[in-house]
Formats: structure tokens, sequence, C-alpha cells
């Protein structure tokens, strides 16, 4: 099954994990099944130094599960092998109505750009990247030719990623 992926971008602090949280809630509370994936530019690590599931990485194991009854986790490490693409990553999540993902810019799935005032960045992206379907933002865009949201408008912004995914009114 292939996921519908819908995405959150926009220049560094404009916003985007505060909407991708709040996306989150309301699908799911609409009774939708939501997965996200969260592109880092960084090294991170899920994992704590001394932990025995810490310990199994160092010591050399290419994957570790830690698995609780209130949840499970894998760790796979590169190893050497290039990043994932997001497809790949998205193709092992399990199935669901949506996968909000937030980042990847450059990826060919439909995205709305986030532009907050005084963010760190550079110009609008939706001239650089023709995914980007819609814009959510904290001040006007009066140019804009794509649809346009108030970044706070959150309820208007899922009704129409809804929409366009064709989430459907009941899940």
């Amino acid at each position: 099954m292939t996921q519908k992926l819908f995405g959150i971008t926009g220049w560094k602090n404009s916003g985007k994990t505060t909407l991708t949280e709040r996306l989150v809630q309301i699908f799911t509370e609409r009774g939708y099944r939501i997965s996200t994936i969260k592109h880092a530019h960084h090294n991170f690590d899920i994992d704590h130094h001394g932990t025995d599931s810490w310990r199994h990485r160092e010591a050399g194991a290419a994957e570790v599960a830690i698995v609780s009854s209130a949840r499970y986790a894998i760790m796979h490490e590169n190893l050497g092998e290039e990043e994932p693409s997001l497809q790949e990553i998205a193709s092992k999540l399990a199935p669901c109505d949506l996968v909000l993902v937030e980042g990847y810019k450059s990826e060919s799935h439909p995205k709305i750009e986030l532009r907050r005032e005084g963010s760190h960045g550079g110009p609008p992206m939706s001239a650089s990247y023709p995914n980007i379907i819609a814009v959510a933002s904290d001040h006007p865009q009066p140019d804009e030719e794509l649809a346009v949201f108030d970044m706070d408008a959150v309820e208007d912004i899922a009704n129409f990623i809804g929409r366009f995914m064709r989430l459907g009114d009941n899940p």
C-alpha cells in the first residue's frame, strides 16, 4: 500500500513542528490514523549513553529493537549506507490514513509552506518547489497565487489538506 503523504515545509523557526503537532491532534480527533516523518539535517539519537540498547549498538548491531507493552522502536544504523529516501521510510510505516511529513522540501509530495515574519530563511520557497500547493503565514501575502491561510487557522488548514488528500468525511 502506498501511503498518502502531505508535507509541512518552511525555513528554520517558521513553525513547522507546531503546525504538524496541531494537525496531528485535529486529524486524530476526527478519527483518522496519522503518522509523521520528520527530516533531520543533523545527526540525532533517540537512545542514551549507557542504556542496554545503546550498548548493543555500540557493540556493532545494525538494528536494535526496543519493545514494551506501550510502544516499540527500531533503530537502524546506516553504517555507511546513503540516507534512505522518503518513500523508503514511508513504506516501513504501518498503514494509516495520512502521513504528515515535516521537512523534505525537495521531494515530490504536496506541501504547505509556512512563512513566519522574522524566521531564519530566504525567499518564499513556492517559486523553487512546484509541489508547494498552499501557504500558511502570520503576515499578509498579497501577491501569492497559491491558497493562503492564516498560520493559526489550523482547522481550515486541516480541512484543505483533508479535501486535497481525499480523506473523506469519515475515516
